[in-house]
C-alpha cells in the first residue's frame, strides 16, 4: 500500500454523515471534519452550547458515563466529548461552552 489514500478511503464516514443526516434531520447542525489521518473516523463539533451536544449524544445512544468532560482556554472553555460506532464509522462528538454561559465551573 502506498502512502496515498483515495477519496473512496473515506467512504465509511461519509456514508455515515448521509445515514446522519437522514435520521437525524431534526437535530443542531455540527462542523463536520473528515480527515486522511483517520480515514474511519467523523467528527461532530458544537460550538455554540452544550444542548447541541447533549441532542446528538442521546440521539445516538452515547451513555452518560463514557462522556468525558476538561475545560480548556485557562478554564474559560467547558469541553464534552464521546464517542460511539456509527454505520461503520468512528463518530467522535465534541461539544465546546463559554464556562459562564453553561451555568459555572466545571
Amino acid at each position: 500500500m502506498t502512502g496515498t489514500l483515495t477519496f473512496d478511503s473515506l467512504a465509511v464516514p461519509m456514508q455515515a454523515l448521509r445515514l446522519l443526516a437522514v435520521d437525524f434531520p431534526h437535530l443542531p447542525a455540527p462542523d463536520v471534519d473528515l480527515t486522511r489521518i483517520y480515514p474511519d473516523r467523523l467528527t461532530l463539533c458544537f460550538h455554540d452550547g452544550l444542548h447541541a451536544f447533549e441532542a446528538w449524544r442521546e440521539a445516538l445512544g452515547v451513555p452518560p458515563d463514557v462522556v468525558t468532560h476538561t475545560v480548556q482556554g485557562g478554564g474559560r472553555t467547558r469541553v464534552l466529548k464521546a464517542s460511539i460506532v456509527y454505520a461503520g464509522a468512528d463518530v467522535h462528538l465534541r461539544g465546546f461552552a463559554d464556562v459562564e454561559t453553561e451555568g459555572g465551573a466545571a
